[in-house]
Order: structure tokens, then C-alpha cells, then sequence
């Protein structure tokens, strides 16, 4: 689905055990100050484990960012890993952007997309319906309410998977 984000990565050893939860909190920690010193937005971390063990910091900036911004936060983010050592598994980290379909999370990624068409994926039917495109209309920390069709959907956060801009090709 559209280009390829850029992204740089470095495979790394750690110490320590932590669960994902921690992990992904003490990254962002960690990533904020980096990220926000190359002028760039820290939009999401993931800790998840595919074949191997991938730590995933994705940022952006009006008008995209190219590899050079993903190399000068990777190889930054790398050296302050190593020296805080709290990660046990042996993981991949890449540096990247969230591309032109990346989920919407953070309040401000809701109040951008209000009135635009976004595709929901639901964990369980919903009027027979595991995936809804429509307008976004609103939102709380525990509802998304979307319009499909004529028909209005007020959805809980907890029933939802994802939720991505619908791209229309």
C-alpha cells in the first residue's frame, strides 16, 4: 500500500528482562528527546516479536522524512540502548516512517481525520461487520463514532483493532 516508508535498522543484544509494555514505555522515554532534537514527531514505538524480536520507532514531519532522519535517530537511539542495557532478548531496531497508512492512535491523529474517510478494523462483528469504512465524526478515549452511509456507528475503543486513513487508488 503506497511507497515504502524509509527506515533504517541495527540489530541489537540486551540484558535485562522487561515485558512489551515496559519496553515500548521506556523507549518512547528514551526516543522523545532524540526525535524531538532532529525536528522530528515521535508518532509511535512497537516491541513485537515475528520471527525475531523488532523494536519499531516510527516519526514523521510535515512533508515526510527521508533515510538520512531514520540513520540520525537510529544510530543516537542505538548508543543510549546499549548504555541503559534493559532489553534481554537479542532484537532488530528500525527507524522509520509510519507511511501514508499508519494507524491513528493519538488524539491529535483523531482531530486531524475528523470529516475524512477512515478504514476500522473491529476485533468482533459489529452489525454483521468486522470492517467499516466512513466518515470519522468523533471521538473520546472510549468511543469512535463513524458515519457509514446514512447510518451512524458509535464504536467502543476496545472493540476496535486498528484504524487507518482510507486510501482510496
Amino acid at each position: 500500500m503506497g511507497p515504502k516508508p524509509a527506515l533504517s535498522f541495527t540489530r541489537r543484544k540486551m540484558g535485562e528482562h522487561m515485558d512489551k509494555k515496559e519496553v515500548v514505555a521506556a523507549v518512547t522515554k528514551l526516543a522523545e528527546p532524540i526525535v524531538a532534537e532532529a525536528g522530528l514527531e515521535l508518532v509511535d514505538v512497537e516491541y513485537v516479536r515475528e520471527r525475531d524480536w523488532f523494536l519499531r520507532v516510527y516519526v514523521d514531519k510535515a512533508g515526510g522524512i527521508d533515510i538520512d532522519n531514520c540513520s540520525e535517530v537510529s544510530s543516537k537511539l542505538a548508543k543510549l540502548l546499549d548504555e541503559k542495557d534493559f532489553i534481554k532478548e537479542q532484537y532488530y531496531l528500525e527507524v522509520s516512517s509510519p507511511g501514508i497508512d499508519r494507524p491513528l492512535k493519538k488524539d491529535k491523529d483523531f482531530l486531524a481525520n475528523y470529516g475524512k474517510k477512515i478504514d476500522v478494523q473491529l476485533f468482533a462483528a459489529v452489525k454483521g461487520k468486522k470492517q467499516l469504512t466512513g466518515i470519522l465524526q468523533a471521538h473520546t478515549d472510549e468511543t469512535l463514532t463513524i458515519e457509514v452511509g446514512k447510518e451512524m456507528f458509535n464504536l467502543e475503543r476496545k472493540q476496535i483493532a486498528v484504524v487507518r486513513p482510507h486510501i482510496d487508488f
